[in-house]
């Protein structure tokens, strides 16, 4: 049986990125969802990955607009202004990997933990945005040492609280979820408007494997075209 139920309401972490707005803008138009919510760095209620105390802040505001069948967190960083991915070990430096490990992995693991206390107990699906570079066995190419390892800690999170909900919340799936290549500034300097696709096609794309999600793929990596990934 499908989680998602009919109607539901939604909450999108990372809203003013090119994917999260374009979720916002997808489920504002689906009949099916009753309500959608959005938050990131400026919003009324905040989340920002540099201040880890306003994860919990933002999730206790946002407890009155609870519970949610549907939360989906879009945050993540692939280079900055600063730098750009390594393309050797000689590029490998600590404050690089540090930065990726808090925005990739520790915000999101810490935004579980919080958020979980806003999903619906009955039915609910969480989907974090992780990346298919992070997983370990089809790893081919190398390089781009802090991303990989950061997506990779992230998803060894996500499989982890995955099993701990089996106990806790067994009427909700936890997901990480490979959205593929995107026209938007992550993308942008890796030829991304050549060889991605419009944000909401791809959010699209992601909503229907998120739609026909069951409890039991709770702790799963998949792709927007619903393979499932390897860790």
């Amino acid at each position: 049986m499908r989680l998602l139920p009919n109607p539901f309401s939604a909450l999108i972490i990372g809203s003013s990125g090119t994917i999260g707005a374009a979720f916002v803008e997808l489920l504002e138009n689906n009949p099916l969802c009753s309500s959608v919510v959005g938050i990131h760095r400026h919003s009324e209620h905040s989340i920002d990955y540099q201040d880890p105390d306003s994860i919990e802040s933002c999730a206790s505001a946002l407890s009155q607009e609870a519970p949610f069948q549907l939360i989906i967190n879009t945050i993540g960083v692939l280079h900055t202004s600063s730098w750009m991915p390594e393309k050797k070990l000689d590029d490998l430096n600590a404050e690089q990997l540090v930065e990726l490990m808090k925005i990739n992995a520790i915000g999101p693991a810490l935004t579980i933990r919080h958020f979980a206390k806003l999903l619906d107990p009955k039915n609910s699906i969480m989907v974090t945005l992780s990346a298919k570079v992070g997983s370990i066995e089809d790893n081919r190419l190398g390089g781009w040492y802090s991303y990989r390892a950061s997506k990779a800690a992230l998803n060894m999170m996500i499989k982890t609280v995955s099993i701990e909900w089996v106990r806790t919340k067994p009427n909700s799936a936890l997901i990480a979820m490979h959205p593929g290549t995107v026209n938007s500034r992550l993308s942008k300097p890796f030829r991304g408007e050549q060889i991605g696709r419009p944000a909401l096609d791809a959010v699209a794309d992601m909503f229907r494997v998120i739609e026909n999600l069951k409890k039991e793929d709770s702790g799963s990596f998949v792709s927007y075209s619903g393979e499932k990934l390897p860790w």
